[in-house]
């Protein structure tokens, strides 16, 4: 065996090699036919660390999402696409931002001023088979980002949304994206609006951003539900795009699955399900 053991079968072959026959017989056999020797290698096999999930009825390989990070052409030519190839070879979910294109389960929703455009955006949604509706709530108005002001940040014209709303952002002081989100999103967006959406449509609403316990309770009062704990990824996707366009995607993604199968089994969780509150509190998973 050339080069040093890295594991613990090599070093019994190492052993093998290195006593007389009888004493390396003593140290590995067991009585008889051996049965209960071979049933406790093969139980050591069958244990394995399972991350996949049900999300809305779809099965996912892991708990981990792509976040709705917008306009992936800055990043790589092929924008969103090459994102939606990646994450579709990786078996996780991908949430799309009503500008983009390509399949997902889930569809990302704004309330803009005109509630007809954001109507248009459900309707569509269920017209291309998604499941639900993702509906940002902790961001009425877009933050004051500092450096995008600096840098006059300009972006592509949107696209889906021509002859409906002007797709061009326009401003002269700093942050086209700014300008555009203050013209068109709804800064007085408030739980009726909620209300009013599940009006409009069949489809599952899902709430992003909930920050308050008094949000959870108005949530309950109007979906009599339960939320789920997902593992949302975007920054580090876009990241892998840039690099690495769709094959950097499929790194990103691996690399954070690799995380969490090992952080599963150093906290001897064979399961999605075997993951506890007490596990979480103890903060056996926040490498993940």
């Amino acid at each position: 065996m050339a080069g040093e053991p890295v594991n613990v079968y090599e070093f019994q072959e190492l052993a093998r090699q290195a006593l007389p026959k009888m004493y390396y017989d003593y140290y590995t056999g067991g009585a008889e036919d051996q049965h209960t020797l071979k049933e406790n290698t093969e139980a050591f096999h069958r244990i394995t660390i399972d991350m996949s999930t049900t999300i809305l009825g779809h099965k996912t390989s892991a708990p981990i999402m792509i976040a709705p990070t917008a306009m992936h052409k800055l990043a790589h030519p092929e924008g969103e696409v090459a994102t939606a190839r990646g994450a579709a070879a990786c078996d996780v979910i991908m949430e799309v931002m009503s500008s983009s294109r390509g399949n997902s389960l889930l569809q990302k929703c704004e309330v803009y001023k005109r509630r007809d455009i954001t109507a248009l955006t459900v309707h569509r949604a269920e017209k291309n088979g998604f499941r639900a509706i993702i509906l940002t709530a902790d961001t009425p108005r877009l933050g004051r980002r500092e450096a995008d002001i600096k840098n006059k940040m300009a972006a592509p014209q949107l696209k889906n949304f021509e002859g409906l709303i002007s797709t061009e952002y326009v401003s002269d002081k700093g942050s086209n994206i700014e300008a555009f989100v203050a013209g068109t999103f709804d800064a007085s967006l408030c739980w009726k609006d909620i209300a009013w959406l599940k009006s409009i449509t069949k489809l599952p609403i899902l709430i992003k951003g909930v920050l308050t316990g008094e949000d959870e309770c108005w949530l309950f009062m109007l979906f009599k539900d339960r939320g789920t704990d997902i593992f949302k990824i975007g920054r580090a996707v876009v990241y892998g795009l840039a690099a690495k366009g769709e094959r950097g995607v499929k790194q990103v993604i691996q690399m954070l699955k690799n995380e969490l199968e090992l952080t599963m089994a150093l906290s001897g969780c064979c399961s999605v399900d075997d993951i506890t509150r007490s596990q979480r509190k103890k903060g056996s998973f926040v490498g993940c």
